[in-house]
């Protein structure tokens, strides 16, 4: 099995060798990963400039673009054969409710999908990343349980990537796994205004609260239990139950 492991925190991000530490019993694991930092960049590619692919060791590169732009490339040029599984991860922080719109995490698996290649998000729920690193290497091998459960499934979910959240806990406290349905987040006072050198007025974007809000059975709820979230996504954004009822307020024009 292939499997291609990418993230948005960066080639050298703590999580991304959690993950490949998790798929390296699974499979030949090739890391295919941005030079950089690039969370909240959702699904978008590099189009003004050409993007440079860097070989930092056996199938390993880093490259000066997106999470989408590397998997991009990675099926394309950089794999001598295309991935059976796109894994993206482990982010630092969590990616649940609204924020899989903006996640580049959750945008790469959205990549392999639309490339016809099975996939799955991981992200981790820390509250700090200093005190949380070694939370999170605590839980590689139930991470490797996990994606040795959904890659070996019978019947994979056509159209559909796995996005995983892992509760920000040691192993041993963690209380098992759920499948969960997208919550909701809301987000308050997240533009800091300020003023740069010269006087001229600019924003930080970021910051601010959260509110979270869901039924029982959502992600955010079950990790805030103490559960791994396993939420499965498509692509398609249709809103069925308008669609279906549309005779009640559409009429031809």
């Amino acid at each position: 099995m292939r499997l291609l492991c990418t993230n948005d925190d960066g080639i050298l991000a703590h999580g991304l060798e959690t993950l490949v530490r998790a798929a390296e019993p699974l499979g030949e694991v090739h890391v295919v990963a941005p030079d950089r930092e690039q969370s909240a960049t959702s699904h978008s590619l590099t189009l003004h400039h050409p993007v440079r692919p860097v070989q930092r060791g056996d199938r390993r590169w880093q490259v000066d673009g997106t999470p989408t732009d590397c998997v991009l490339l990675a099926v394309e040029a950089l794999m001598p054969e295309r991935p059976d599984f796109v894994l993206s991860g482990v982010n630092h922080g969590q990616n649940m409710g609204d924020d899989v719109l903006y996640s580049g995490t959750v945008a790469a698996a959205m990549e392999g999908l639309s490339l016809g290649i099975p996939s799955i998000a991981v992200s981790f729920a820390w509250r700090d990343l200093r005190a949380d690193t070694q939370k999170l290497a605590e839980q590689a091998e139930l991470l490797r349980s996990l994606l040795q459960h959904l890659v070996s499934l019978p019947n994979y979910p056509r159209d559909t990537l796995f996005n995983v959240n892992l509760p920000p806990l040691s192993a041993g406290d963690i209380k098992g796994v759920k499948l969960t349905r997208l919550g909701r987040r809301v987000y308050s006072n997240s533009l800091t205004p300020m003023s740069d050198p010269w006087g001229r007025r600019i924003y930080w974007i970021g910051g601010g609260s959260a509110e979270w809000s869901g039924e029982a059975d959502s992600d955010f709820q079950a990790v805030r239990d103490g559960y791994v979230s396993v939420t499965p996504l498509h692509l398609d954004l249709t809103h069925f139950d308008v669609l279906s009822s549309a005779e009640a307020w559409w009429r031809e024009l």
